[in-house]
């Protein structure tokens, strides 16, 4: 990975500071705040540069709004009440404000939703240019982010007069870079969730890099039917059997493997009330519906989890929404949590299952991005990224 300059190495002592943050909080209907993990997460950049004595302005987005329309629920003034609360001070918000803030050394000031900013998604350098001369440091620290070519994540860092990557931003990329770039061998992913199609560009990237890959979810289900077993009425792309044979076929290739279930979890309908069945992989029936994997499976993948230097995860194995189906994720999650490898989990359902397991702790490192995480995995450039290490090989 190209080097970037860390705001920890940038002298923010009276001067204006532009953090673009990740502050896309969820939010119930009446706009109050169900879980303030980004928010919390974002405050360590903020409060290194109030302790430095800089003059503070940060940004996010927050939604989906319509650029130029300002409605209340597009507001982030329940981000601001909350970020006062973690910071013990006052934190104003400030609207209309391309053409200048008012902002002194030690204050900090949220800057109104950037989304509702014209140009902002075509990362317009007339937008981005303004931006710029708000400030003197530019600071990104929003990764969730960073898979995306805008004008508060790209444009603002091509002409802001310092650009540089907050400590959680920083943190992300050293973490994803031990993972992936220097792992301790051997280096294991377990890719799971409900479609191959919208991970079979990571699968595909992981096969060629990873010692050992295990499959879950509605993903191992077009992996077990491809490999000729009856999966009943599962959730299965059979466009895609033969790129999942030839993603078998090239592990063997390599002396490795992508172990498939040996026993599975089934019932009858989707539903939170439905019975599970173990069953073996060869006797599911023709109107079963494959929701995890079974304990004998579980036992296999923790032996193979134990044995890894690193273990990188995206994805639940099993409907965990439900308990009768939830035995293997938890299963798997505690054999991650458990071994002495180096770890990285990322993406929405994986973050929920280590919540509802209370597993957050021994997670060596969690991603707090969920498309930039699965992007990163690809192997993609993440153009935030690219425009950093661009900046600091200019300097």
């Amino acid at each position: 990975m190209s080097r970037f300059l860390r705001m920890s190495e940038v002298p923010l002592a009276g001067r204006r500071v532009f953090i673009r943050a990740d502050l896309n909080v969820p939010q119930d209907a009446t706009g109050a705040i169900t879980d303030d993990t980004r928010i919390r997460a974002s405050m360590p950049a903020v409060r290194l540069a109030l302790e430095a004595g800089a003059a503070v302005m940060v940004t996010s987005h927050l939604g989906r709004p319509t650029e130029g329309e300002f409605k209340p629920e597009d507001s982030l003034a329940p981000v601001a009440a909350r970020m006062a609360e973690l910071l013990g001070k006052p934190v104003r918000l400030v609207a209309n404000w391309l053409d200048g803030v008012q902002v002194a050394a030690g204050e900090v000031v949220l800057l109104e939703n950037c989304r509702l900013n014209r140009g902002e998604k075509k990362n317009s350098d007339e937008l981005a240019r303004q931006m710029a001369a708000l400030c003197d440091v530019y600071v990104n620290d929003a990764f969730g982010t960073a898979h995306r070519a805008e004008a508060t994540t790209h444009g603002v860092a091509k002409f802001a007069p310092v650009a540089c990557a907050g400590p959680l931003l920083a943190a992300e990329l050293d973490a994803l870079g031990r993972a992936l770039q220097q792992p301790a061998r051997p280096l294991l992913a377990v890719v799971a969730g409900s479609k191959v199609s919208t991970k079979l560009t990571i699968l595909e990237s992981l096969a060629g890099t990873v010692d050992q890959l295990i499959v879950g979810g509605g993903i191992a289900n077009t992996f077990l039917k491809a490999a000729g077993y009856p999966i009943g009425q599962s959730l299965c792309e059979d466009d895609l059997l033969d790129a999942a044979s030839r993603l078998m076929s090239a592990a063997k290739s390599r002396g490795g493997d992508i172990p498939l279930p040996t026993d599975v979890v089934v019932g009858k309908r989707f539903a939170a009330d439905e019975p599970g069945v173990v069953k073996a992989v060869a006797d599911v029936a023709a109107d079963d519906l494959i929701f995890d994997i079974g304990p004998d499976t579980a036992r296999a993948y923790a032996d193979i989890i134990a044995k890894a230097g690193t273990v990188v995860w995206n994805g639940p194995v099993g409907v965990f929404e439900f308990d009768a189906f939830a035995a293997g994720t938890e299963a798997v999650g505690r054999a991650i949590a458990a071994s002495h490898a180096f770890s990285i989990a990322g993406g929405g359902d994986t973050l929920a299952a280590i919540a509802k397991y209370d597993l957050e702790t021994d997670i060596s490192y969690i991603s707090t991005g969920g498309g930039a995480f699965l992007e990163f995995l690809e192997g993609k450039t993440l153009p935030a990224v690219a425009i950093l290490a661009e900046r600091a090989a200019q300097a």
